[in-house]
């Protein structure tokens, strides 16, 4: 099957995405560009066909009545991927993400100690969040997988789909599938108070129903792991904060303020050997923070971040700086990176100048 042959092209290499749609030819993203395939057009018959084969008829009739669908399918022996498929302009499309059955450790994602020591807490809820392919499902991946080594839990996830598969190692690992074995996040968030859960993953937190119960949860004794799409710890304060009625944001602030544990913003960038490394702005709740969200002062945040290294904080420009540093990424790929450039600058003018001294 053609399909297949591209899925496992896409992963010999290394690429991230492999980019189809009908009458047209494919297209792979290997380290971050797109790059077409070959010059054979896909037929939109022969795709549909190839995706009804490995999907079933049910996903594809779903499809033909929504326009679109997220699933995900396993490639024996080769990878797991996560497939969007959608319309454009009148052709079947479809988006399929390689995902790496092994899951990497921390130390090979580039995550200091101090993600693990949040994952240590009993309780509270820690954010993952970027812009689409930063990582967030990944560093969520090593969490769960280091958890299920470390400690002997109950871990329940939900995601829209699956994308990593975890064997039960130390706990015991249930993982719901949105569309499949439930009928949307909060609904199963919601069930899932009720099913005896250490740890609970959500795979996305996308509306004020969803936010509210993964608060809730974290509040009432489990240990919550959710992602957003923000670009700084900040932003995702206020984001949460915003989903709610003016009237009731007060009321969540408060809440926020005692349930959060952490977050991490991610980005990643491109190295100078045409590899990715990972850069995180890392904020762990203290008092000093508490006291920010709760005041509606989120823009001095960033501050707290700054001076927070012995709590295990970092701001993006910070560990930006040292990528730069470590000569791993070029200054151009930190600049293109990073939120404040000023700030960004200072650190790398800081450093050239102790240097030249």
């Amino acid at each position: 099957m053609k399909l297949k042959t591209l899925m496992s092209e896409l992963v010999k290499r290394n690429g991230s995405d492999l980019h189809l749609t009908g009458d047209s030819v494919p297209f792979f993203r290997v380290q971050g560009q797109i790059l077409p395939v070959s010059s054979e057009i896909y037929v939109s018959k022969d795709l549909r066909n190839d995706l009804e084969n490995i999907l079933g008829i049910e996903k594809l009739k779903h499809f033909d009545k929504q326009k679109e669908i997220d699933c995900s399918y396993g490639l024996e022996g080769i990878a797991r991927f996560r497939i969007n498929i959608f319309i454009d302009r009148g052709k079947i499309s479809c988006v399929m993400r390689a995902l790496n059955t092994e899951i990497p450790s921390f130390a090979k994602i580039g995550l200091p100690d101090s993600v693990q020591q949040l994952l240590s807490r009993p309780r509270g809820l820690m954010l993952v969040t970027g812009p689409t392919g930063s990582g967030k499902t990944t560093t969520l991946a090593s969490g769960i997988d280091w958890i299920n080594t470390n400690f002997a839990h109950h871990i329940l996830t939900i995601e829209d789909p699956i994308e990593f598969i975890y064997k039960n190692k130390n706990c015991l690992v249930r993982q719901r599938e949105v569309g499949e074995d439930t009928m949307s996040f909060s609904n199963a968030l919601r069930s899932a108070l009720r099913e005896d859960p250490d740890i609970i993953l959500v795979g996305e937190m996308r509306d004020l129903e969803t936010i509210s119960l993964a608060i809730t949860a974290a509040e009432t004794g489990h240990l919550v792991l959710g992602t957003l799409h923000t670009a700084s710890a900040s932003q995702t304060i206020d984001r949460i904060i915003d989903v709610f009625p003016t009237s009731q944001q007060m009321q969540i602030r408060v809440q926020l303020s005692s349930s959060l544990i952490g977050v991490i913003s991610q980005t990643l960038c491109k190295t100078i050997d045409n590899k990715r490394a990972l850069a995180a702005e890392i904020l762990v709740n203290n008092n000093a923070i508490a006291n920010l969200i709760r005041e509606a002062k989120a823009s001095q945040v960033y501050s707290q971040i700054q001076i927070g290294g012995k709590f295990g904080m970092q701001t993006l420009e910070q560990c930006l700086s040292q990528l730069v540093i470590k000569n791993e990424i070029t200054t151009d790929e930190a600049f293109y990176k990073c939120n404040r450039p000023n700030v960004l600058k200072g650190l790398i003018d800081e450093f050239d100048s102790g240097t030249s001294n």
